[in-house]
This record gives C-alpha cells, structure tokens and sequence, in this order.
C-alpha cells in the first residue's frame, strides 16, 4: 500500500517517534526523521519493531533551523511531527536553559521551517500535561488553565502556544497533541514506569534486591504510547487544526502501579521498594487525569490498552531483555 504521503518526524529514535513511524510505515508513507547526532538515543527503537531500514534519516537538530529547512526540502514532507524534546521532567530543573532552547525555542524553529518551505504541511507538536502542573481543574481538558511546575513544563507550553500562534497568525494546520503519560516497552529507563519494570525484571531474576523511588503517591494518568500515536495521526487528517487532551481519563497512583508490575512476577512490591529523598521533585506535580471526551468524539479516537495491559507488556519485555 502506497498513500503517496510524506512524513517528516523529529525526535524520531524516541518511543513516540519509533511507533509513530511504525504506524506511518504501515499506512504507506514515506517516512523520513531527522537525527540530532548530539542525542544520545541510538537507533534500538527503530530496530526492535524492525524499521530501521525504512525510515530515511536526515542529520539536523531542532536548535539549528538551517538543518531543519534541508530536512523539508529532502523529505518533500506533507506532514511534520515535532516530538523531538528535553523530555525528561527531573532533568530540566538541571538543564533549564537547554530545556527551554530545545522544547520551547525548538518549536518555533520548525514551525518557521515549515512555514518557509511548505506552508501548507500538516503540522503536530506534542504537548504534554505537565502544562497542567498545579491543576486548576479535578479533571484537566482543553479549557483547563495551563500552571506548569518544571522548567520542562514551563519550555512545552511555549512551544504550545506557539503553534496556536502560527495557526491564528499564519493559517497554518497545526495541531496540539496534549499527551497525558504514556508509556511502553520502549520507554527510557529515567521514567518511573520503565524504571519500575526494569527493576522487577532484576529482582525477578535476582540480578537486583531494591527498587528506590520517589513520591510514591503522585498520582498519573497512563496509557500506551502506541494507541495515542493513532491520535497524532488523527489530528492531522482533520479538515482543521485544533488541540487535543489524549489521556486515559484514568489516574492511577505510582504505587499501585508498582503493586501491578511486582504482582505480574508473583512478588509483594512492600519488600522491595524503598522511598529515597534523592528522587524527590523541587515542586511536585501530584495528581494529573485527563478527559479524552473531545478526542473521542471528533477524532473517533480511544485508549485500547489498559494499565495492567501495558504493566505487564513492559514487564514481559524486561525480562526478555535481561534474560538474552
């Protein structure tokens, strides 16, 4: 099958990226992804769903906007998903400033490409609920004011509004993904629920006896990353552009989650898991739950896997690794 459509992604070796391209890929585009050499991510997304032949990638960076013009221009991109970001919210407090040039700055640097090669390219950011931070709202969705907590929430709601303002400004098709946690067998080992299924597959396999963690009690709204890149499709095959909460409307604390992914290996997460300052947040963002009811009902779009669904895939695929 070939759609005859062209996709550019930056943030392409990341979980979003990897499955997005695999959705693409299978849709029948071509998919092209330009690679920041500075990143440390290497290409083991692309390669463990077995698509890191087929997606083109272009070298250039989101900080550098020349590289980002030669990347449309190479792609002949129809459509262009900015996933490229600092998007690790315990490091912007240590990296603010990069934090800011890249998911915040960063934006308006693709934007502006796009804008001047092909402003009639379908544009995605991915937002994200840590713009929510200190809720304002119970359950958080698109009217719900923005007060971020981090300095990467502060950097992505820059990024946000800059998309709207080059969709008012310039009337471009440029939508906001507003992404609540979601998460994967890809997901990088500094995130909470990938640190957690890693370290059960240690201890399972007695490669580890302790698990230290945070606040436990935070409470988050997760899903699996590989149902809301459907969503980021989505968006952009809309007659107009607009922003989208795309959560769960679940929220569940980070210690039933561990209760979830110790339980999966038959073990009691109460031996093992041990509360340590050191992963404490300078300002802690303690309950986030969105409401999809928009995405939903223009998108016809809805979460397929549930948490236990995705604890336990993720669990499952640590200890493949650990085990090979």
């Amino acid at each position: 099958m070939n759609s005859g459509k062209s996709a550019l992604i930056t943030g392409v070796t990341g979980q979003d990226g990897a499955y997005l391209s695999k959705l693409l890929l299978e849709k029948g585009y071509r998919v092209s992804g330009v690679l920041a050499r500075r990143s440390t991510d290497t290409l083991w997304r692309l390669r463990e769903l077995g698509i890191d032949k087929d997606v083109n990638l272009i070298d250039g960076d989101i900080t550098d906007i020349s590289s980002l013009i030669r990347a449309l221009q190479i792609s002949g991109a129809d459509e262009v998903y900015n996933l490229g970001a600092q998007s690790f919210v315990g490091s912007s407090w240590q990296q603010p400033v990069l934090t800011a040039q890249i998911d915040g700055v960063g934006v308006v640097n693709i934007l502006e490409a796009v804008r001047i090669v092909n402003p009639a390219a379908r544009f995605y950011q991915a937002s994200t609920s840590e713009m929510f931070g200190l809720i304002q709202a119970e359950m958080q969705d698109e009217k719900t004011p923005f007060y971020p907590r981090s300095p990467y929430g502060v950097a992505k709601l820059m990024g946000h509004w800059a998309t709207v303002n080059y969709r008012e400004s310039h009337g471009m098709h440029a939508s906001s993904g507003i992404l609540f946690n979601h998460e994967s067998p890809l997901r990088g080992i500094e995130f909470v629920t990938r640190k957690v299924t890693d370290s059960v597959a240690r201890i399972k396999l007695g490669l580890a006896s302790k698990l230290h963690l945070g606040n436990i009690d935070a409470k988050r709204d997760w899903g699996f990353a590989g149902d809301y890149v459907e969503a980021m499709w989505l968006m952009l095959q809309q007659e107009v552009a607009d922003d989208y909460v795309i959560a769960t409307g679940v929220t569940t604390t980070v210690r039933d989650m561990c209760q979830i992914a110790f339980s999966h290996v038959g073990l009691n997460y109460h031996d093992h898991v041990v509360i340590d300052e050191k992963f404490m947040r300078p300002a802690e963002v303690d309950v986030l739950l969105g409401n999809p009811a928009k995405a939903e009902s223009a998108l016809g779009w809805k979460p397929k896997t549930s948490l236990d669904q995705l604890i336990s895939m993720m669990v499952e695929a640590d200890l493949r690794r650990l085990r090979g």
